[in-house]
Parts: C-alpha cells; structure tokens; sequence
C-alpha cells in the first residue's frame, strides 16, 4: 500500500474511516500522535517533557508491534487477504519505527551539532510517520472485519446444516431466551433491596448464565475456541457401544483388521463406562445387578471372541470362520443385550423423577413459606429441592450416556447444567422473598425461577421422548413422508403471492404453548399407530403422515426445522389438510364393515376430522396482509391442526381394537380356500367376494402400488 500523500500538517486527511467501530478504536492512538506533534517548541526541554516524550513514543511503537503481530497471525490464517494484511502490517510496523526513532530524545538534549534527526527537528518527519501508521492501522482494521464479517456468514451457513452446531446454538438460544425475564426481575429485586444479599447473588448468577451463553454463541458464529470448548466431553457409551460393535463386525471382512488388544480394551473402556450407572446411589439394587450381569456377558463373549479369532489366525484363515462369525454374532448381541438394559434404567428413573416432580410440590411449599417469611420452612424445603436438583442432575447424565446422536447429548447437556443453576436460583429468591416478604416484586422474582423450573421439566418430557424416537428407530426429526410442501407447486396463481416472513422472538414465546401441544400430540399419534399389526393400512399410514407434519410444525414454532416462513407454514397446512381428508376417506372405507353401534360413534368422528380440514384448508389459502393478519392467521393453521390431531387420536385405538376383532372373526370362518369355496356356492357370496378382491380387503387396505401413486399425487399437489 503505497504511502499516502502528507502535503500539509493535517495528518488524518485521506483517511477513509467509514465504521463508528474502527473511529472509536483509533481514538486512543490519535490522541498520543496529537501529543507527540503539539508539542511546544520551547528553546529549552526540561527533562521532564523529554522522558515524557520519549515515554508516548515508545509506548506508541510497543502497541503497533503488538498490534501488527495479530495482524499477521490473521493473515496467516486466511490466504485470500493474506498480501494485503501483511504489506497493511509491514507500513505499520515502519511507522511505528519511525515514531520511535523521532521520539528518542531521552538522553542528553539535542544539539544543533549532533545533526541527529528528532522531532523537535523534523516535524514533517514525524507527520508523514503519523499519517502512515493511521493510514495502516485502518488497513488492518477494515480487512480485519472483512474477514469476521466472512466467518459469520460462513458460519451462518453451515449452521443449517450442521445438527451439532444447531443444537449448540439451540441451548445457547434457550438460556437467553429464559435469561431475558430473570435478569429482568432479579435486577429489580436487587434494586428494591440493595442490602439483601441473596437479591445480589440471585442477579449475579443470572449475569453470568447469560455471558456464557453469550461466549457460546460468539464461538459457534466465528467458529472460534475458548477454554470451554477445549474441554473434552466425556465419551457416552452409546458411541462406545456403536466403536466397540463396528470393530468386531469388521473382522467378518478382515481377520487382522484390528489388534487383539484394540478390540478388549474397547470393551473394558465400555464396562468402565457403565459406572456410571452402576455407582449411582438412586440405582436400585437390582438394577444394579442385571447391569453387572450383562456386562460379565459382554466380557465372556469378548474372550470367546478372541480365542476363536487367534484360532483362526493360527491356522492362517483368510476370512472369518464359523467359530468367529458364531462369536462376532453373540458378542454383538450381548453388546446389545447392555445398551437396552442401560436404555430402560436411564428412561425408567427420567420417567418416574417426571411423574413426582409434576405435582412441585417443594415449590408450593417453598412459595408458601417465603409468602410466610418463615426462614426455618424455606431451609426445611431448600433441602428437599436440592435433593431434587440433585437427583435430576444425575438423570441427566444417565440419559447424555442413552441419547443416541450428537445433538441429544449436547441436549442432555444442557438440561443438566439447567437443573443445576436453576435449583441455587430459586433458593436465593425464596430466600429474598422470606426476608422481605411483603415485597412484590421479590414475589414475582420467585415465580419466574418456578417457572423456568417448571419449562425446564416439560423440556426433560420432550427429551425423553426424543431419545425413545431413536432408541426405537424412529428417529428424533421424525420420518419425512409428505411434510414438505415443494415451492411453485401450489394452486395460488390468481392470487397475489404473499410474502414470506419468519416469526419473531416474541410472537415465537406466545406460540411456544401450541407447538409443545403439537410435539406431545404427533408423539402420541405415533405410539398408537406403533400398536397396529398391519402397519401398511391406510389408516396408519396416513395417521404418520400427519403426525410428521404437525412435527414439522412444531418445529416452526421453535424457529427450527424445514419451515422457514410463515409461507412455508401454510403450504404444510394445505397438505396436511389433503392428506386429512384422504384420511377420512380410508376411515369411511373402513366403517362400512362396522355394525350400526361401532358405526355410528366413528363416522360422528370422521365427520368432525372432515369439518376441521376443510378449516384448515380454507384458513391456509386466506390471504393476510400485514404483521398481526399474519400472526393470527398462523395461530389459527396451528390450533386448528392440535384439534385434528386430537380428533385422530380419539379414533386410532378405537378403530385398532375393531380391526383385530374383525380380523380374529374373519381368520375363524377357516382357511382362505375353505372360505372361498364357501362363497362360490352363492351367487350373493360370489358378488361380495369380487367386491372385496377389488377393493383389497375388507377394511380398505390398498396395494402397495396404489398406494405409491396416491402418495406421488398428493406430494406433486
């Protein structure tokens, strides 16, 4: 970068500073070249103003060095900018020199007769030097934003791809979000009682939750390292179970894949693990006891392992032999064997710790007694609730060890550290609040800490169904069947397209409440239609479908998933719709093989599963203009999607019991020759018997080509 002109005096002329935030950074650097130029030029210089001179220049010529020093470190780490930053540093790193030679007047005065050169003598020296070391420094500053700003956006970018990063910043998000009214009501707590000193320690914890997850976020974004991110997380023994059966499974392919050695100490690594579990004081003793018998299990099939493997090697095999694959088969098994009776001790206690703690009663009894001012009741319940903190805190540890993906763990991560800051908070609080317990504001304080206990449970509840999804291959973002409308394929052309607008933070919080309805409720739907044997009937199928949906839905409302917009949004609402209405269809199939009784309690259903759709549809393709329009229209796609979801709830068990008892009396008529010779004898039976062969069977299961096609149709729809 070539040295910008210096024809006058005035030494920050030239300079293109365009940002607040680089003008605030070179403030403290003008000031001291303005110190070293303004100088008066008095005809003799006490050594005071001397050493003070030679003091700012120096210092001046420290600070470029180190400041030229990151500059570099910066180029060195993105090639694209890495000329212009190094010479931007190199013109600095001179300026800085020069200052520092003009400046070195520390030692004896000057004379006219030394001939040196110092800024008493050369003024224009020391503006040209000026002007180049703020010439440069702004270089280094613009190109160093360049390079942020890329890495943000960058990372912006990968974040939609990256699940790990998403659940990351999806913690960080949450911590915030919750944060916002804590620090809200706790900063006036402190305020209305500045001597209290459980209010202080209330609001200062609360402060630092929200600057980790603020480091947290700034870490994801630039993609940075801090200390925290170093820290290595504990291995879970899903990923050791999922090492341990890939390093045994590739024997079948190659003997001497893997030393012997490798192979044992996975598995001793893996037992080691489980102490987790087994050294827990709220694990029963004969949990304890079947997790140590199954780990023996493991241990015994793993050296049957290896002595059939050295076997095999001996005799120079060149792939695997009965005795290994025999051995490979039980010790995968036995690995499996421990992941399930580790998977049922981890959900058991999650699940019963949720069931106690929904009634919260320590946080009544801790409301009451603050109300109260009794300091003995609130120390009496404060231990009750840690020991509840405590027991929540452990649950989560177990479940981290079960999760079975990245994202989960880091979930389960999060929720652990949330008991265990939360717990301490609302015991300040109730502690404030009994000190003064006439204070509403302390009153207050106290029910938002309840609260984000309470939230934090039923985001435990979510958790745990999340990871019984992929326990049970399921999965925790759910199978995609028709969830995602494809832009430009819907019939709105006489319409003016409306715009595409994500939720805001605030109108995300007050739909929160309906998308959690909705996770619970495609959950639900989920597990009933698990519970039916034919699991290619039209029925289930479509109730999935659905379900998959509502899920995506839910999504939405967390500002996650495919949904992006709110038009995102409506489209899912027009096929969900579609594909209720193909639901209602199977379902009237279904109840023409019903006596009038059964019939007549589904077809009232349906006929309410049809009206909500036929909502649905009509709301979605409303247009609305404008931010609060577009608000309620979507809250009105979301309500109206949790009431078919109910609707469809209400009807899969009862139609699942009339399809196994039609079914058990239909297998009762004989064999299916018997049966058919039976209907040849009448003409009647004849013509029912055709009926039934066109439509499939006699509850309106279609083959599995129509089927396709039918799903082919609604998703080009």
């Amino acid at each position: 970068m070539a040295s910008p002109p210096c024809g006058n005096s005035n030494f920050d002329s030239g300079l293109e500073i365009k940002t607040r935030s680089v003008e605030q950074t070179l403030i403290p650097l003008v000031t001291q070249i303005t110190t070293l130029i303004n100088h008066k030029d008095k005809p003799k210089k006490s050594e005071r103003t001397l050493a003070a001179i030679h003091r700012v220049g120096q210092a001046v010529n420290v600070a470029v060095g180190r400041f030229v020093a990151v500059g570099e470190a910066i180029a060195a780490e993105n090639q694209e900018l890495k000329d212009e930053m190094g010479q931007a540093c190199f013109e600095a790193r001179r300026a800085g020199d020069a200052i520092a030679q003009l400046t070195d007047v520390g030692a004896p005065l000057p004379s006219q007769q030394d001939g040196g050169v110092t800024v008493f003598s050369d003024r224009t020296g020391m503006v040209k030097a000026a002007r180049l070391l703020l010439s440069s420094v702004t270089k280094v500053l613009v190109l160093a934003d360049r390079i942020v700003i890329k890495q943000i956006v960058t990372s912006r970018n990968k974040d939609l791809k990256d699940e790990k990063k998403k659940a990351r910043m999806a913690a960080a998000r949450a911590v915030l979000e919750k944060c916002t009214m804590m620090l809200l009501t706790a900063s006036k707590t402190c305020l209305r009682h500045p001597d209290c000193e459980s209010a202080r320690i209330n609001k200062d914890a609360v402060f630092h939750r929200m600057r980790c997850a603020l480091e947290q976020v700034i870490e994801i974004v630039t993609e940075s390292r801090s200390c925290g991110e170093n820290k290595i997380l504990p291995a879970s023994i899903y990923d050791g179970i999922k090492d341990f059966k890939s390093g045994v499974e590739c024997l079948r392919e190659n003997l001497y894949a893997l030393p012997l050695q490798s192979v044992s100490g996975q598995m001793e690594a893996l037992v080691e693990r489980t102490e987790d579990f087994t050294d827990s004081p709220y694990t029963s003793h004969e949990q304890r006891q079947a997790i140590l018998g199954v780990c023996q299990l493991v241990r015994q099939d793993t050296e049957q392992l290896a002595h059939a493997w050295v076997e095999a090697q001996s005799a120079h095999a060149k792939e695997a032999t009965e005795q290994v694959e025999v051995a490979i088969l039980k010790t995968c098994q036995s690995i499996s064997e421990l992941r399930r009776e580790l998977h049922k001790v981890a959900v058991g206690r999650a699940s019963d710790l949720l069931k106690v703690h929904g009634e919260q009663l320590p946080l009544r009894a801790l409301k009451a007694a603050g109300a109260e001012g009794n300091l003995e009741a609130v120390a009496e319940f404060s231990r009750t609730l840690t020991e509840q903190k405590e027991q929540l805190v452990e649950t989560c540890r177990l479940l981290y060890h079960v999760s079975g993906s990245e994202p989960l763990e880091i979930t389960c991560i999060h929720a652990e550290e949330t008991f265990h800051v939360i717990g301490p908070q609302i015991i300040s609080a109730v502690q404030t609040l009994a000190l003064h317990p006439s204070s509403k504001i302390a009153k207050e304080n106290l029910e938002v800490f309840c609260e984000a206990w309470e939230s934090q449970l039923c985001d435990m509840a979510l958790l745990l169904r999340e990871i019984n999804d992929i326990f049970e291959g399921r999965r925790g973002d759910k199978r995609p069947y028709l969830s995602l409308p494809r832009p430009g394929k819907h019939p709105l052309t006489n319409m003016k397209p409306a715009k595409a607008v994500k939720l805001d933070a605030e109108e995300q919080t007050s739909i929160a409440k309906l998308g959690l309805e909705l996770r619970l409720l495609s959950s639900d739907v989920d597990t009933e239609v698990e519970k039916w044997e034919e699991q290619e009937h039209d029925v289930v199928r479509q109730s999935q479908s659905l379900a998959s949906m509502a899920y995506n839905m839910h999504l939405f409302t967390r500002g996650e998933g495919l949904l992006k917009t709110t038009l995102d949004l409506f489209h899912q609402a027009e096929v969900l719709s579609e594909e209720g209405l193909q639901l209602c269809s199977s379902l009237r199939t279904f109840s023409t093989q019903l006596v009038d009784e059964e019939k007549s309690s589904v077809v009232t259903e349906i006929e309410k599963l049809a009206v909500l759709c036929q909502q649905l549809q009509t709301g979605a393709k409303t247009p609305a203009q404008g931010k609060t329009a577009t608000f309620q229209k979507v809250d009105l796609c979301i309500q109206t999607t949790r009431n078919i979801l109910t609707v469809v709830l209400s009807l899969l068990p009862f139609c699942n019991k009339l399809n196994r008892q039609h079914k058990s009396e239909r297998s009762s008529l004989g064999s299916p020759r018997d049966w058919k010779e039976k209907q040849e004898a009448s003409a009647a039976d004849r013509e029912e018997g055709a009926l039934n062969s066109k439509n499939g069977n006699g509850f309106g299961v279609r083959s599995l080509e129509q089927h396709m096609a039918g799903l082919n149709l609604l998703e080009s729809k």
